[in-house]
């Protein structure tokens, strides 16, 4: 037992904490917060102590072992599965108060006996007990019986081989353009219907018969309403005036892309020269904001109704992701890289496609990154029913500019790089030259039409193969100053909506506007 400091008993009621003057006739009133502490991370029912005045009352001394033995027996008879607590006394200020410690349950969901699991269910969220319902409730019962909800067969759906076969090939593609290295890209092997059903996104039924999980349905989007991202921009510190908001929907893989891309398009961005080249310098490290995206997909809680969101505020980025810690992870736990996967099915999808590289070192990397930005340490809070994550801006910044104007300034030097090149050019040009000025002219209209539902970053690489197709993508990140897997994120975009092609092979092949 952990005997409560003064400190302790004089301040608020919190997650793991509550007090009774005495106890109540009524054993509801406090079994509530006995069930919540079972569901959770366990607490403490501290009585003789007022809980609006934080004054110690005490219990009468006369009284004090028949009052441990009707609470213990109340908490005994009341909660399914049975709670067995810790009940003792400890003297505060010369007077004597009762502490029912409650230890965090090994057989989720508890409920109240005598209101059923529907109604009796509840769980702790800001120092107060509330109904879990029924969602949250069957969360627990997987999360208790060590399965993914993920995983679950859906018999009302069906699977075709060409349906299996397009998204084992979508997935290969990803991969490689996730790929970090050559020798990445080319360790990506080819999946199959055997493999996904070793992941758990597709099962076998009982007759034979394939069908898609959940984790199917939520990878490719197909759920109407659970799997997708809201992303919002909002003028100020609250939700209460928006600037921008999207609504994000289709595969995982790309709501994440979209979703990062929104963030990117929404903070500042600021240079600095390295040689000749320019540097792009956002005010929050991109890598980790990605991976905080990531994380949030790949753990969410599906049974809830509720989404993925990701808020932009003056001050910070907000990342809420439906479904609290998992049982046993703390927030201790998770600075020093321990986790806990929600969604495993989806998990071996995201790391065959090079989305996550190692377990749980997203947070410990995230907590050195904002550090070596010279920004506040992350914050953290474990919503019961969520999980959250604020990335606090530099708002006193003032070098640093908008990220499109930055954009849109590399796109002119860009152009004045590309026109001088022309200039020079131009003075030995051949027939032949002439000839594939020609088919220049027509790339250029395909662009010009094309532009229009790019961004300003994948517009900038589209200018450069214009002018310069036998470019690699290395080349390209070179000439901009940016990252490679920055240059491949909208070279593959581009690719998948069929603006440009490669012939032949990375190094010795060239793009092609289509």
């Amino acid at each position: 037992m952990n005997l409560l400091t003064i400190g302790e008993i004089l301040a608020d009621e919190s997650k793991n904490v509550e007090f009774k003057v005495q106890r109540p006739k009524d054993s509801i009133k406090y079994m509530k917060t006995v069930i919540a502490f079972s569901n959770g991370e366990g607490g403490r029912i501290v009585f003789g102590v007022d809980d609006d005045t934080r004054e110690v009352v005490g219990i009468p001394k006369e009284n004090v072992f028949s009052e441990i033995d009707a609470i213990t027996t109340a908490i005994s008879d009341s909660c399914e599965p049975v709670v067995i607590p810790d009940v003792y006394l400890q003297t505060i200020e010369d007077k004597t108060i009762i502490i029912a410690e409650i230890s965090p349950g090994k057989q989720r969901p508890y409920y109240i006996k005598s209101m059923g699991i529907k109604d009796g269910t509840y769980i702790r969220v800001s120092g107060t007990s509330r109904p879990a319902g029924r969602d949250l409730t069957a969360e627990m019962y997987y999360e208790d019986e060590g399965r993914s909800y993920d995983k679950v067969i859906r018999r009302d759906l069906t699977v075709t081989d060409e349906e299996i076969a397009e998204l084992c090939r979508q997935m290969k593609e990803v991969a490689i353009a996730n790929g970090k290295s050559k020798t990445q890209e080319e360790a990506v092997k080819d999946i199959t219907k055997n493999v996904l059903l070793s992941w758990g996104l597709l099962a076998e039924a009982e007759d034979g018969s394939i069908h898609p999980t959940n984790g199917y349905v939520f990878l490719l989007g197909k759920d109407e309403f659970l799997s997708h991202i809201q992303c919002g921009m909002f003028k100020g510190k609250t939700r209460a005036v928006f600037v921008d908001k999207r609504e994000y929907s289709g595969p995982l893989w790309q709501q994440i892309d979209d979703s990062f891309q929104f963030v990117l398009r929404n903070i500042h961005l600021g240079a600095k020269l390295e040689g000749i080249y320019r540097k792009d310098i956002y005010e929050l490290p991109p890598d980790s904001i990605r991976e905080l995206i990531i994380n949030a997909v790949m753990n969410c809680s599906y049974l809830q109704s509720s989404h993925i969101q990701v808020a932009i505020y003056d001050d910070r980025l907000e990342i809420t992701s439906p479904g609290g810690l998992m049982p046993g992870v703390t927030l201790d736990k998770m600075r020093e890289g321990y986790s806990k996967i929600r969604n495993r099915a989806l998990a071996h999808a995201f790391s065959y496609m090079n989305l996550i590289e190692a377990w749980g070192s997203g947070i410990p990397k995230l907590l050195e990154a904002m550090k070596e930005y010279g920004l506040r340490e992350p914050e953290f809070q474990d919503l019961e029913i969520g999980f959250r994550i604020n990335l606090y801006r530099n708002t006193e910044d003032t070098v640093i500019r908008c990220a499109e104007e930055n954009i849109q300034s590399g796109t002119q030097a860009t152009q004045g790089n590309t026109q001088a090149t022309q200039s020079t050019t131009q003075t030995v040009q051949d027939t032949t030259q002439t000839a594939r000025d020609t088919t220049q002219t027509t790339k250029d209209t395909t662009q010009t039409t094309t532009q229009t539902k790019l961004s300003q970053e994948a517009k900038t690489i589209l200018q450069i193969i214009s002018q310069n197709p036998d470019m690699t993508q290395k080349e390209i990140a070179e000439k901009l100053g940016w990252k490679i897997n920055r240059v491949k994120y909208h070279v593959n975009r581009m690719r998948q909506q069929n603006i440009i092609k490669r012939v032949g092979t990375s190094h010795k092949g060239h793009w092609e506007v289509v």
